[in-house]
């Protein structure tokens, strides 16, 4: 039975890297067990780590879910200077996505739901955990 989830990324200089990973998130590292190490608890059991070493060719995407794409998509490019950063939406596919990296090469991106009632029930599902 799979019951978490972790995912990590690797930066070059780890002080840089929390630094623009609490500056994605909104907020600072649940768990820092180590030097040159941080994790962020995303949603109940989906870990996000940051590691200091060599990032892996083409990680990723890790894609995050929010409610509102563009309004994220501008503070992303404002606050982390994303250049490179388009919002996508095919007709079959329910959600409006964009992918961007980090400045180490790490692929992430977010993704919104088109049907804001299904958006409502995946949060309730998600929250109540």
């Amino acid at each position: 039975m799979i019951f978490e989830l972790t995912t990590q990324f690797r930066v070059e200089d780890f002080n840089e890297g929390q630094k623009w990973y609490v500056t994605l998130l909104n907020r600072q590292p649940d768990f820092i067990p180590h030097v040159e190490f941080a994790e962020w608890e995303i949603i109940s059991g989906c870990w996000l780590q940051v590691a200091e070493g060599t990032p892996s060719e083409a990680s990723g995407p890790l894609r995050l879910g929010v409610t509102d794409i563009e309004g994220e998509r501008e503070r992303l490019v404002k606050q982390l200077n994303i250049d490179k950063f388009e919002i996508y939406s095919r007709e079959e596919v329910p959600v409006k996505w964009g992918t961007f990296s980090d400045p180490w090469g790490n692929l992430l991106g977010i993704f919104e739901y088109l049907d804001k009632t299904e958006e409502e029930v995946r949060i309730k599902i998600i929250t109540s955990n």
